[in-house]
This record gives structure tokens, C-alpha cells and sequence, in this order.
């Protein structure tokens, strides 16, 4: 686990991701968008911090040992409809981008499918959809 827990209120985000190199990146992108974020390295670790403390959103890797991000996102929904876990949107985080894979995540309980390599400025686009994202300083 890394991060910082938000003040009440503040957006908070839980990376899902098994790759060293793309945690890095991941979670310097959200550094640099001012938020706070907890990284989480297989889908058993996501829902165990999920249950802990529920996130403002979730970016979930879909490759990953043992749980994969499909079943993890399939489990987290299946607590969010029995209201174990308030709702939060989850964003597949994926280096597949064929239809079928964009339509695996959706049926999986995923919010929005993107692809890797990540850019900046998109995944700033896409997290302002669902978050209340920090002001860049110039």
C-alpha cells in the first residue's frame, strides 16, 4: 500500500495495478493531479482496501494474478448492490482496446474502459467526469 488518506470530502483514488512501471506512472499522474491515492497490487488487495475504506473512484488494471479486474469490479458491484460498499465509479485501466474487451469491462461493472499507455491529459479528462479534481497550478 502507498498514499495518503483524504481529508472528509476529498477525492481519494485506489490504483489497481500489478505493474511496477505502470504504478509508477499511474500514481505520479494523480500526484500531479493533486490526489490522493492508495495503490492496491491484485484484486484481492483492492476489495480488502475497498472494505477498510471505500474510494471516490477506482482504477483498475484488468490483467492481474490471481483476481483478475474483471471479477474484482464483479465482486465490488455485487457489495455495492447488497450495500456493504457505497457506490464509486470504477474505470478499467487496460492496454486492450478491441470492442469485445471495451464491452467485457462494462458487463463486468465498469464505469468507463481506458487504455495504456496512459496520457496526462486524457485520464485528467476522464477522472474530471467523476471527480472534483484539484485546480493545476501553472
Amino acid at each position: 500500500m502507498s498514499g495518503q488518506r483524504p481529508a472528509p470530502g476529498e477525492p481519494f483514488v485506489l490504483l489497481v495495478e500489478d505493474n511496477p512501471i505502470n504504478q509508477v506512472v499511474a500514481l505520479e499522474f494523480l500526484a500531479l493531479m493533486g490526489l490522493k491515492t492508495q495503490l492496491a497490487r491484485n484484486g484481492q488487495e483492492a476489495l480488502d482496501l475497498c472494505e477498510q475504506a471505500a474510494p471516490s473512484l477506482v482504477l483498475m488494471d484488468i490483467q492481474m494474478p490471481g483476481m483478475d479486474g474483471l471479477e474484482c469490479a464483479r465482486r465490488l458491484r455485487e457489495q455495492q448492490a447488497q450495500g456493504r460498499l457505497p457506490r464509486f465509479p470504477i474505470l478499467a485501466l487496460t492496454a486492450h482496446a478491441l470492442d469485445s474487451d471495451v464491452a467485457d469491462s462494462l458487463k463486468a461493472g465498469m464505469d468507463e474502459h481506458l487504455t495504456k499507455p496512459l496520457d496526462f491529459l486524457t485520464l485528467r479528462r476522464r477522472l474530471a467526469r467523476w471527480l472534483d479534481l484539484p485546480q493545476l497550478n501553472d
